[in-house]
C-alpha cells in the first residue's frame, strides 16, 4: 500500500487561497481551510479546481480559527458537500450527525487531542467508525517518540472500508507523517502549519522521497535530542536513493534511551545512527556491543538482527581520517574537550597515533573515566595556554542555535590545529577565532560524512559513493542557514 498526499492551504482571503489552490503541484487532495479566511466563498473555494478538494472550517475550540456560530459553520460544510467537494472534514464532537449521514462516503470524520493520546483513542476510533464515514481522521499531540506506537496499532485496524488518516502531531509524531503507509493512513497532510508538525510537500516528496515509500520500506533513523537540525538525514537518503535500497532515514527526537528503545524494537526499525544524548545511555539497552564500541563505551550505530540490536562505533576511525594528511600526532599534546560518548570515541582513536592526550570536562568524574581507559591525563575545565599542540572540541557548544559560544577564549588558541566536531555551522566562532590565531582547523562535517558512510555501509553491505553524501550533507546545511537567514 502507498498513501496519498493532501497538501493543506491556508490564507487571507477566499482569493489568496485560491491562488494558492492552483499553485500545488503533484498532490492528490487539496485542503482548502475555509477557517482561516476572513471573507469565506465556498464557491470561489471550489471553482475552477484541478483536483480533488477536502474542506475543512476548523473552529476555535478544536485548533482551528472559525469563530462564527456553529448553524453558519454547518451551513458552509454543506454548501461545500451541494457544490460537489470530494470531501469535508467534520469534527466528531460538533454533533453534525444529519450531515455526515446524508453524505458519509464524502466526509472526514476527524479528532483532535492537544493533550496527548487519550486513553480511550480505540474506543473513540471505533465509535467514529460506526458513523460510516468515509475516512476516520486522528490528530494527538505526541509528547514521546513511543507515542507513535498507539497510533500504528490502530492503522493496523484499518481497511479499504474503514479507512483512516493516523497523524502524531509535533516533532514526536514525525514517523506517522513520512511513514502513512506504514501506518495504515490514506494520506498525510504537508503544508505551512509547522507549529503541529507539518513538513512541507518538497520535503517529504524531495528529501523522503514519499511516493516511494511503502508499508515494507525499511526504516532507519537518527536516535537523539535534539536532532531538527541534523544532517544525517540527508546523507543517508541520498544514499539511499544513489543505491536503489527501499529505505528511509528519519531524524528520531526520543524523550530518552528508553523512550527509542520502545519505539524502535515494537516499529522494527532495520537500524539506527546514534548522537546526543543517547551514546552512553543505549549501550546499555542494546543486544550486542562491538570490541571497539565496548572499548570505548559508547556506540553511534544499532543494526537490527532478527529480534536483536547489535551496536557499534564508527567515530573513531572517522575522526583519524580528516587528520592523515594533515598532521602527524606521534609525540604531539593533543587536548580533548568534553568527557561524553565523542570524546571517548576521540579518545580511543588518539590513544593509537602516539599523542600525549589530555581530557578537559566540567564532569572531573566522567574526565578520569575517559583518561583511566587510555592512560591520558585530565586537566581543568580549559586547556591552558601553550599546553596543547591539537585541540579537539567534543562538546556541543557552539552548535546551532548557541553558534555564537566557544569552549576556549580566543586568548587561549595558541597550538597548531583545531578540530572542531562541530559541523553546524560548518564554520563555528572556535574556528573562526582558531585560524585568526594561526591554527590550522578542520570541522566537524569531515567527520561526519566519514562515519556516515560506514554506518551505510555496515547495514546495508553496500559502499555508496562518499561525495554523494557530502553533498547531500552540505546542500542541507545551506538550506537550514537560508532558512535562519529569513527568519532573523
Amino acid at each position: 500500500m502507498t498513501a496519498q498526499l493532501c497538501v493543506t492551504v491556508t490564507a487571507g482571503t477566499t482569493a489568496e487561497l485560491r491562488r494558492k489552490r492552483d499553485a500545488v503541484v503533484d498532490a492528490d487532495l487539496v485542503e482548502l481551510r475555509l477557517d482561516t479566511v476572513s471573507d469565506p466563498d465556498v464557491a470561489g473555494a471550489l471553482n475552477g479546481r484541478r483536483r480533488p478538494v477536502i474542506v475543512t472550517c476548523r473552529p476555535a475550540w478544536e485548533g482551528g480559527q472559525f469563530r462564527g456560530a456553529e448553524e453558519d459553520r454547518l451551513r458552509l460544510l454543506d454548501e461545500a458537500l451541494v457544490r460537489g467537494a470530494e470531501f469535508v472534514d467534520v469534527e466528531w464532537r460538533a454533533g453534525f450527525g444529519g450531515l455526515v449521514d446524508r453524505a458519509a462516503d464524502r466526509v472526514v470524520l476527524s479528532m483532535h487531542d492537544f493533550n496527548g493520546v487519550p486513553d480511550d483513542l480505540v474506543d473513540r476510533a471505533t465509535a467514529m467508525r460506526a458513523t460510516g464515514a468515509a475516512v476516520v481522521k486522528v490528530a494527538v499531540a505526541m509528547h514521546r517518540l513511543s507515542d507513535c506506537l498507539p497510533l500504528a496499532a490502530l492503522g493496523a485496524q484499518s481497511t479499504h472500508r474503514h479507512r483512516a488518516v493516523l497523524i502524531g502531531m509535533g516533532e514526536f509524531g514525525l514517523p506517522t507523517r513520512v511513514l502513512a503507509a506504514r501506518f495504515g493512513s490514506q494520506w498525510t497532510y504537508a503544508g505551512e502549519l509547522g507549529t503541529v508538525g507539518q513538513l512541507t510537500p518538497g520535503e517529504l516528496l524531495d528529501f523522503y522521497r514519499f511516493r516511494s515509500l511503502t508499508a515494507v520500506t525499511g526504516v532507519y533513523g537518527l536516535a537523539g535530542s535534539p536532532v531538527t537540525h541534523s544532517v544525517s538525514p540527508a546523507m543517508h537518503n541520498a544514499a539511499f536513493q544513489a543505491t536503489d535500497v527501499d529505505a528511509v532515514y528519519l531524524p528520531l527526537r526520543a524523550a530518552d534511551a528508553l523512550d527509542f528503545e520502545r519505539f524502535g524494537r515494537a516499529f522494527g526499525i532495520k537500524g539506527a545512527s546514534v548522537t546526543i544524548p543517547f551514546k552512553v545511555a543505549l549501550f546499555e539497552r542494546v543486544d550486542e556491543v562491538s570490541a571497539v564500541a565496548r572499548r570505548i563505551g559508547a556506540i553511534n550505530t544499532i543494526r537490527a538482527e532478527g529480534g536483536r540490536w547489535v551496536a557499534g562505533n564508527t567515530d573513531a576511525a572517522a575522526f583519524l581520517e580528516p587528520l592523515r594528511d594533515r598532521v602527524s600526532l606521534a609525540g604531539k599534546r593533543v587536548a580533548v574537550l568534553g568527557a561524553g560518548g565523542a570524546a571517548r570515541a576521540v579518545a580511543v582513536a588518539l590513544s593509537s597515533t602516539g599523542a600525549a592526550i589530555t581530557i578537559h570536562a566540567r564532569n572531573v568524574a566522567q574526565a578520569e573515566e575517559v583518561a583511566m581507559t587510555i592512560g591520558a591525563a585530565v586537566g581543568g575545565l580549559q586547556p591552558a595556554p601553550g599546553s596543547w599542540d591539537v585541540l579537539v572540541n567534543c562538546t556541543p557548544i557552539g552548535m546551532y542555535p548557541r553558534a555564537g559560544d566557544t569552549p576556549v577564549p580566543a586568548a587561549q588558541l595558541t597550538g597548531e590545529l583545531v578540530y572542531d566536531l562541530v559541523y553546524n555551522p560548518t564554520t563555528t566562532r572556535l574556528m573562526r577565532e582558531a585560524e585568526r590565531a594561526g591554527c590550522q582547523t578542520i570541522g566537524g562535517l569531515e567527520m561526519l560524512v566519514a562515519q556516515a558512510h560506514e554506518q551505510f555501509e555496515w547495514w546495508t553491505g553496500i559502499r555508496p559513493p562518499i561525495g554523494i553524501m557530502k553533498d547531500a550533507a552540505v546542500r542541507r546545511l545551506a538550506e537550514f542557514t537560508r532558512h535562519e537567514d529569513h527568519v532573523v
